[in-house]
Formats: C-alpha cells, sequence, structure tokens
C-alpha cells in the first residue's frame, strides 16, 4: 500500500513539473509574441526615417514602395497557397481604396520633406480622431462622448504644434491631410476585411495604388524621369520599405493578431510616433530639434490617443465583473 502511495505521489510531482514547464512554455512564448509586436511597431516608426534618406519626390517614392510591396505580396500569397479570386464589385472598391492609400503616402512623405520627420509622425497621431469621426458615418452609429473629448484634446495638442511651429504650418497641413486619409482607409477597411482576407484586401490595395500612382507621373510629366533606376543605396532603402517595412510588418502583424487581443495589438501600434520621434532625433540631431511646444501638443495627442483605448478596456472589463457579479 506504501508503494502505491509512493507512487501516486510521484505522478502527482510529475504532473505538477509538467504543468510547471507549460507555463514557462506559454510565457516565454507570449514574451516573443510581445517582442515581435514591438519589433513591427519599430518597424512602423523606421518607415519616415527610409522616407526621409531616399532623396525621392514623394509620389516616385510611394510608386516604387507600392511596386515592391505588390511583387512581396504576390509572393507571400502564393507561398500561402492563398486564392486571389474575388468579385467585380470588391475588385472596384478595393481598386479605391488603393488610391487612397497611394495619396495618403504620397501626403505623409510630402510632409516629412516639407517639414521633418517628427512633424509627420506627431500630426500623424491624429489620425484615430479622424477614425473616430468618420466611422459613425460610415457605420451609421452614435458619436461617443468620449471620443468628443477626446477629439477636443487632440484639437489642444494640433493649436500647440501650430502656436510654436509655425515654419512648418505647410507641412502640417500636409501631414494632417495624411492622418485624415490614414482614417478614411481604416475604416473603409473595416467594411471589407469583413468580407475578405486582410493580406488579398492589402494586395489589391497596393495594385490600385500602383496604377493610381503611375497615371499620375505619366500625366504630369515626371514619367520620363521618374521611374528611372535608383542609386544602389537608394535600392537598399526601397526594398527595406517595401519588403520589410510593408510586407514583412503586415504579415507578421496579422500572424500577431491571431494571439494578441486586437486591444493590445491597437494600443501597441500607438506607439509607432513616439519610436519614430526618438529615431529621427538621434539619427538626424538638430534638424529634429523642435520647440517645447511641439513636444507638448505630440504628448497631449500621444497620451489622448493611447487613453482612448485604455478608457475602453477598463470600461468593458467592469461591464463584465457586474454582469458576472448579477449572475
Amino acid at each position: 500500500m506504501e508503494g502505491n502511495d509512493d507512487y501516486l505521489l510521484l505522478f502527482v510531482k510529475n504532473q505538477l513539473l509538467s504543468l510547471d514547464q507549460k507555463y514557462i512554455l506559454v510565457k516565454n512564448q507570449l514574451l516573443s509574441i510581445h517582442l515581435k509586436l514591438h519589433l513591427v511597431v519599430l518597424i512602423y516608426g523606421f518607415t519616415a526615417i527610409l522616407g526621409k534618406l531616399i532623396p525621392m519626390a514623394a509620389a516616385q517614392l510611394v510608386w516604387y514602395r507600392m511596386l515592391i510591396a505588390l511583387i512581396s505580396f504576390y509572393i507571400f500569397l502564393r507561398w500561402r497557397k492563398t486564392t486571389l479570386r474575388i468579385d467585380r464589385k470588391q475588385f472596384f472598391q478595393l481598386f479605391g481604396i488603393g488610391m487612397i492609400v497611394a495619396i495618403h503616402w504620397i501626403a505623409f512623405f510630402g510632409a516629412i520633406k516639407i517639414a521633418n520627420v517628427s512633424v509627420a509622425l506627431g500630426c500623424l497621431s491624429t489620425s484615430t480622431l479622424f477614425t473616430s469621426l468618420l466611422e459613425p458615418f460610415f457605420f451609421r452609429k452614435r458619436i461617443n462622448g468620449v471620443e468628443v473629448i477626446v477629439g477636443l484634446l487632440i484639437i489642444l495638442g494640433l493649436y500647440l504644434i501650430f502656436r510654436f511651429e509655425t515654419s512648418y504650418s505647410l507641412g502640417i497641413l500636409v501631414a494632417l491631410a495624411a492622418a485624415f486619409l490614414a482614417g478614411l482607409f481604416s475604416v473603409l477597411n473595416k467594411k471589407m476585411v469583413i468580407h475578405q482576407k486582410a493580406s488579398v484586401i492589402s494586395f489589391y490595395e497596393m495594385m490600385g495604388g500602383l496604377s493610381a500612382v503611375t497615371i499620375y507621373l505619366l500625366v504630369s510629366g515626371w514619367g520620363k524621369n521618374a521611374l528611372s533606376i535608383p542609386s544602389p543605396t537608394d535600392f537598399i532603402c526601397l526594398l527595406a520599405l517595401g519588403i520589410i517595412c510593408t510586407a514583412y510588418a503586415f504579415a507578421v502583424q496579422v500572424k500577431i493578431t491571431k494571439h494578441l487581443s486586437a486591444y493590445i495589438v491597437a494600443l501597441t501600434i500607438n506607439l509607432e510616433p513616439v519610436y519614430g520621434i526618438l529615431m529621427a532625433y538621434f539619427l538626424f540631431g538638430e534638424t529634429e530639434h523642435m520647440t517645447d511646444g511641439f513636444y507638448l501638443g505630440t504628448a497631449i495627442i500621444l497620451i489622448s490617443v493611447l487613453g482612448f483605448p485604455l478608457y475602453h478596456f477598463y470600461k468593458r472589463k467592469r461591464e463584465k465583473n457586474q454582469l458576472n457579479g448579477i449572475i
């Protein structure tokens, strides 16, 4: 009987050890996933750095980026054996959204050329404000009171940026246009992702955007010189922009969303301006040095953007706890 007790005790110890090992394994996997997510955000922030390093007009830069991203997405989809079949209505819708994405990127890189990385990324943070205003219009939702408060705080942050950075007024306006377009295509994509895979959506959007930029370059008369082969250094930067900062980052982000909540992913991606502004400051030095008013305004915008999903998270958590208490 004593032998059986010893065997049972050994069995329980082994099971507990196995559970402990599984816990450590899951913990390490989650840590790895979070590190990958922050790497993706760092890559997104580095997009602005490459935009400043590549000495091309914004439209030319976007043309190369979309071409490389389109090829990369095609290879990725073929490797995953994902069908590219969509109906005609979806094709034209995605084609149109792709044109919006192209204009957004041109405005974003244009703001970097006109002003600098810090201004472009600081103002791009306002895309959350535009999304909150556009979403009720497209989805026929009521405007949330908290969203209005967040919007007012973001406007306050923008006022401070405009107030203290008058020399960058044009760059700020172009960056705000880019932020508005980012909010617009985010809302439109939200409607499309219900019916189609995100990778397929991105493939056709790259196709639509590339077509639009190609027509623009030809009509504007830039076509003769715009599509010349870039220098070896610029070509490497363009490859990094199209493959790493666009296709790779997107693929990793999609994979991460299978393991983490949408809240965690969205909250972490909102740190992109922070990473980008810090990198720009250390890489470009004095050209990225801004007034205290700019940093105060940007801080207000970022706190508002980060605080918004935090509010929703704790609100849902409180409602869930109240519901469990009733049950």
